[in-house]
Formats: structure tokens, sequence, C-alpha cells
């Protein structure tokens, strides 16, 4: 018989919210989720999250709601950014919780199997969903990565070459979208002769997509402000979110470093940036080339 003082059930009442919102979300996601197998999985994961709240349940003796606001939240995090990326940055949040399980290893004497299968089992099943996005996460990178490094550089050239934010703004939107068009033929023929699992015409235009948008994002400033070097500034301020926002998804859903991703696309762009920016600056004042 277990003694629970105030303490322990209010950590076990904790425990038994968490794993009701857990179970919870991933009920809600296998009810919408076309995939049949990612489905199942996602339905196998609610069932263990659900197994684990009646065993609390039998030490608090009550009934806990899950919390309406994280299922929402990850609910629509999930929907719009990918199951994988929501789930796994549901799980890095309460990585936390397994730690505080271990805790009680001495006072409850189903603690090893629910830390067992909160921390192997459930990653397992999680490994295992197929989402298509992430089949085609090299093309969106090679997309981001050549639009960030080739656009940025050239509007940093283009802003002390050329001193018009129009016509920046023009030369950069030509360039941007015939590069775009370029590297999705190049993604198209590369995918073709890899003969890999992947479509080569969806990988195209998964890399086409992504450095148009690319483009679009970085001479918007060049449209809206006047002050070309401050248009300039703000285009790397702008280069520099877009690169940690895709970082950290990466990192999530890839469960790799993501410090060690921005600080090395970061210094590719900006590298090439300061390069361009010089050559602008050294075509106008030693070759006397005025627009």
């Amino acid at each position: 018989m277990v003694d629970i003082t105030r303490e322990l059930l209010r950590k076990l009442l904790y425990f038994q919210k968490s794993e009701i919102t857990e179970h919870r979300i991933y009920e809600k996601l296998a009810e919408v989720i076309k995939h049949p197998e990612n489905s199942l999985i996602l339905a196998k994961i609610a069932q263990d999250e659900l197994k684990h709240y009646q065993i609390w349940k039998k030490y608090t003796g009550q009934e806990v709601a899950p919390s309406s606001w994280k299922v929402f939240i990850y609910y629509w995090i999930s929907r719009i950014f990918g199951i994988t990326f929501g789930i796994k940055l549901m799980e890095r949040g309460e990585k936390q919780a397994e730690i505080n399980y271990g805790k009680l290893g001495g006072l409850i004497p189903e603690i090893e199997s629910i830390i067992h299968e909160e921390s192997l089992h459930e990653m397992a099943l999680i490994q295992m969903l197929d989402e298509e996005r992430l089949r085609y996460t090299g093309s969106i990178v090679l997309g981001l990565n050549d639009a960030l490094v080739e656009l940025l550089g050239a509007l940093a050239g283009l802003t002390l070459a050329l001193k018009d934010t129009r016509l920046i703004a023009l030369t950069g939107s030509i360039t941007g979208i015939a590069a775009a068009l370029s590297m999705s033929v190049s993604e198209y023929l590369s995918t073709k002769a890899e003969k890999a699992l992947r479509s080569p015409l969806k990988a195209s235009i998964y890399t086409g997509i992504t450095y148009t948008i690319t483009v679009i994002l970085l001479i918007t400033p060049y449209l809206i402000v006047e002050n070309y070097f401050l248009c300039l500034v703000l285009t790397i301020i702008e280069s520099l979110l877009i690169i940690a926002l895709f970082n950290y998804y990466i990192s999530v859903v890839r469960e790799e470093s993501f410090i060690r991703r921005f600080f090395e696309m970061a210094g590719l762009s900006l590298g090439v940036a300061l390069v361009s920016f010089f050559i602008g600056f050294f075509v106008r004042t030693f070759l006397g080339i005025e627009v």
C-alpha cells in the first residue's frame, strides 16, 4: 500500500493531467490524419497514454480533465507544421516529466513500465511516422539555402552598385525567379538520376516553391522602404529570422543541434553577402560604373 502524502498527490495529479492531455492530442490527430498507418500509430500511442492515466488515477482516486489550451495548441501546430514536428515538440517539453517519474521508482510499482513506454516505445512509434514533407526536406533545404546565399549576396552587391530600391527590387526579382526555375530543373534531374523513392517532380516543386517564397520575402523591404541601406539591413535581419525558424524546425524533427545548424547556415549566407557588398563597392568606386 502506497502512502500518498499531500506532496505526492500533487505530483501524481500533475502526471495524470499530462497523460490525459497527451492522450487527447494523439486521439484527435489520429481521427483527422488521412494516412492509415500514421493514424494507427497515433491511436496506439493514445491508448498508451490513457493506460498511464488510469495507473495514476488508481493512486489519486480522482478524475482529471485534459488541458484544453495544450490540446488546442499542439493539435494545430501538428496540423500546420506536420505531425512529426508537433509531436516531437510536445515530447521535448515532456522530458522533465520522465526525470520526475524516475524519482518515484521506490514508491509506485508500475513506474518502470511507464518510463519504458514513454522513453522507448513511444519514440520508436513516432520514428515510424511517414510524412511526405519530411521525405522532401532535402529539396526544401536546397531551395532555402541557395535562395538565401545567392539572393542575399546579389541584393548586397546590387544595393551598393545601383542605389535605387525599385531597381534593386526589379533586378533581384528577375535574378531570383530565374534562379528558382533553374534550381527546380536541376533538382528534378538530380532526383531522377538518383532513382530514389522520392518523386522528381515533387522534389523540383518543393525546391522551386521554397526558393520563390524566399525571394519574395527578401525583396519585400526594397518595395516598402526608400533608404537602400536600411533595406539591406532589414533583409539581413529577415534572413537571420528565416534561418532561425527553419533550423529550429529541422532541429526538432531530426533531433539535431539547432545552434550548430543555425551558425553554419547564417555564416555562409552573411559571408557571401559581405563579399558581394564589397564587389558592389569596388564596381562603383574603382571601375567608375554608374547606373
